[in-house]
């Protein structure tokens, strides 16, 4: 297995204060957030939306206890190791994913002496991280403690609100308390507690040449603007409690793990970013409140010689009600005219979510070195996963009407295999083979009557062989990591945003002669709305991974990693959205090839699974001069993205280079440090995410037929953010 791994000091050095930053460490690694609020994370080509409601594709563990990517990707701080680990997961943890993992370890108590650290920083844009952390024993080698905390702030995306007089930014608050118990020789409890709120307004960019007839302005990517009237607001406040146990027995050592989280989830969505009606913010708000607990019990063997093993069952539960206020409004509209004619007529949806997942397993391990340079390693899981979920929407004055209704019991087994062989010290060789699996699930806050291919996704089954070498020349001064693998992928689950849908006929179902929002029938050629959905296609994952690094000299330390990866899909029937060349609007084309009810268009694609290049290489060198007791330092971090072609989004990326700078001086032992540091030293302003097509809202047209759209003239998007300049500074004691 590839792993990638960043220790603590390497966090604080490089001023990393959320898990997304990780990926400058990690090639072929690419984490996001693009709304405030859904963290992504994509690894060998292969990408994870949270909002698919699935198993992540690349699986997070704090404290080896399975968390979700909103808490993990928030704070960071405190840190003792995070490592990204390559290839499929779930023969020894307790969750299958096909792609990897991520683990995170806090640090833990110091049972000997007292020990802590302070940590500040600040940037010309109004940012500001403030960390520390201090160990306590209680009783010496017995009992201690450990405190620690975090004050985050930034301006996010760096976006004005020019209609509002606001801008985009964030604040976080974090605090950990740590408790380490060794009551006898061999007997070790970490108990970890952590509070975290985090508040985001993060608000959409926008630019293009605008509407003059509606009194847009045009707007230029490097103006970083929005003209949104409502908010886009995301509240994260959670819990987290991990225990983890461990007794040597001698022969065995018994392990528990274990984990409890309460989380509250509160999202407010502007649906008219581009401001495409003025003095109207239609706003979608999401509330996603969850509990889940989670607890593996593991029984390992101790022996030194030909055979080990080890035993384990796991146990989870998730349970929560998601509900989302959906604007339903009607709005009065002609062809033709780029204003409503008529008051909007407010009406709210109230999409109501329950959700409850629960999964068991057993687990086993065994490992064989017949010879001292030979060892075999094979694990299994077996799993039994039930999983409910239902959803219906209540309109005022219509009623409360079906949405998707999905339960579903599975007994997946999945597992790994790695044999290794090490002909000298300096060289290890392997090959290994690992088998994952990702339940299906139902879409959330889907639209009302679309077809049951749209509504629920089928379980995805994948297959991954891997060859690798690992090697150290030059007194071990210099090391080589290589990897080669192949992956496929039977019904892989991605997810598909902003599909123009056709939900049929809106209806009058109360007789006041407004459409209610509630539909019925086959769909009758008008787009009704954009959504997300949750689908299957089978797919392909082949590439390289190598790393090269060292200590060429006493004071330079350098490293180097690149990834060449294809992901593909096989000839897949997917959602897409067409667009109609006269208008430039999106359209309804039905597919033959799909055969079923077109609520959406669908394409056959051989395109790639995530919107990344081949292609990714990162490069980190530090260089030290004099060896007395206060040392000066310059440190750099690249990281290179060729340009590529969105087929999802018709649109080519550019090819990014960003530049980190640090240059400071530090004291013996490292016991402090101070820093100046630029982020993005070449100020690229360049795309990450660009919607489809314009932001727009579709009117209902008074005269009958298709709606009315009404066009912003502006396409949403990322951008990446502007260079900033930056002090720090490290105490340790």
């Amino acid at each position: 297995m590839s792993i990638n791994v960043a220790t603590g000091e390497q966090i604080e050095r490089l001023k990393i204060f959320d898990v997304k930053d990780v990926q400058q460490l990690a090639p072929g690694l690419e984490l996001r957030n693009d709304n405030g609020r859904a963290n992504s994370a994509t690894l060998r080509g292969v990408t994870f939306d949270p909002d698919q409601g699935t198993g992540p594709a690349v699986d997070l563990y704090f404290n080896e206890v399975p968390i979700d990517a909103q808490t993990a990707f928030t704070a960071i701080y405190d840190i003792d190791q995070i490592e990204v680990l390559r290839g499929p997961q779930g023969g020894l943890r307790g969750r299958t994913a096909p792609s990897g993992a991520i683990t995170i370890r806090t640090r833990r108590p110091n049972l000997s002496s007292i020990e802590g650290y302070v940590q500040g920083t600040a940037t010309e844009d109004a940012g500001y991280n403030v960390q520390g952390g201090v160990s306590l024993p209680l009783i010496t080698d017995k009992l201690a403690i450990r405190a620690s905390m975090l004050v985050d702030g930034n301006r996010l995306n760096q976006v004005r609100n020019i209609v509002r007089w606001d801008r985009s930014r964030s604040r976080t608050e974090s605090a950990r308390l740590s408790v380490a118990f060794q009551p006898v020789e061999g007997f070790d409890i970490n108990v970890m507690y952590q509070y975290l709120n985090a508040d985001n307004r993060l608000y959409p960019q926008v630019f293009g040449p605008g509407n003059p007839v509606i009194g847009n302005p045009a707007v230029g990517l490097d103006d970083r603007y929005t003209l949104a009237e409502g908010r886009s607001r995301f509240i994260n406040n959670s819990h987290l409690v991990t225990v983890n146990a461990k007794y040597d027995f001698g022969p065995v050592t018994l392990d528990f793990i274990g984990g409890h989280q309460e989380t509250k989830l509160t999202q407010y969505g502007e649906s008219d970013p581009g401001n495409a009606i003025h003095s109207y913010a239609p706003t979608q708000i999401t509330r996603s409140p969850y509990n889940v607990d989670s607890a593996e019990l593991r029984l390992l063997s101790n022996n030194d010689g030909f055979f080990n093993w080890s035993i384990g069952g796991t146990y989870s539960k998730q349970t929560g009600n998601v509900t989302v206020d959906s604007p339903l409004d009607y709005i009065p509209s002609v062809p033709g005219v780029p204003v409503p004619v008529a008051p909007i007529f407010p009406l709210t949806g109230l999409i109501s979510i329950p959700v409850s997942a629960e999964t068991y397993s057993l687990a086993g391990s065994i490992r064989l070195q017949p010879t001292d340079q030979l060892t075999f390693e094979a694990a299994g899981r077996y799993s039994v996963i039930s999983s409910k979920q239902f959803a219906t929407i209540s309109i005022p004055g219509a009623g409360t009407f079906p949405i998707v209704d999905f339960e579903k019991k599975l007994h997946p087994f999945t597992g790994s295999a790695t044999l290794t062989y090490e002909p000298t010290s300096d060289l290890t060789v392997y090959a290994a083979y690992g088998r994952s699996f990702r339940a299906p699930t139902a879409g959330v806050g889907i639209p009302q009557n679309v077809s049951q291919d749209l509504a629920i996704s089928k379980a995805e089954r994948s297959n991954t062989y891997e060859i690798g070498l690992k090697t150290a020349f030059f007194d071990r001064r210099l090391s080589l990591d290589i990897a080669a693998f192949y992956q496929k992928f039977d019904n892989f689950i991605s997810r598909f945003t902003g599909i123009a849908t056709d939900q049929g006929t809106n209806i009058d179902f109360n007789g006041d002669g407004i459409p209610d929002g509630v539909f019925v029938g086959p769909p009758d050629g008008t787009v009704d709305t954009n959504a997300d959905y949750n689908y299957n296609g089978d797919a392909t994952v082949k590439g390289v991974e190598a790393t090269i690094s060292g200590r060429p000299m006493d004071n330079w330390d350098a490293s180097i990693s690149a990834s060449y990866v294809k992901a593909h899909y096989d000839n897949a029937v997917l959602p897409c959205n067409t667009v109609d060349p006269v208008t430039g609007q999106s359209v309804i084309v039905p597919n033959p090839a799909f055969g079923g009810v077109n609520n959406v268009s669908y394409c056959q694609r051989d395109s790639r699974l995530a919107d990344v290049p081949d292609f990714s290489l990162t490069a980190n060198s530090e260089f030290r001069f004099g060896t007395g007791p206060v040392q000066p330092f310059i440190r750099g971090l690249i990281t290179y993205r060729p340009s590529v072609f969105s087929e999802r989004q018709q649109f080519r990326f550019p090819h990014r280079e960003l530049i980190n700078l640090f240059v400071g001086v530090r004291g013996e032992e490292n016991k402090w440090e101070v820093s100046a540091f630029v982020r993005n030293l070449l100020n690229q302003n360049k795309i990450t995410n660009i919607s489809f097509n314009n932001a727009t809202i579709t009117g209902d047209n008074v005269l009958g037929g298709a709606g009315v759209i009404f066009d912003s003239g502006y396409r949403t998007v990322n951008l990446t953010n502007p260079r900033e300049f930056g002090l720090s500074g490290t105490f340790k004691f």
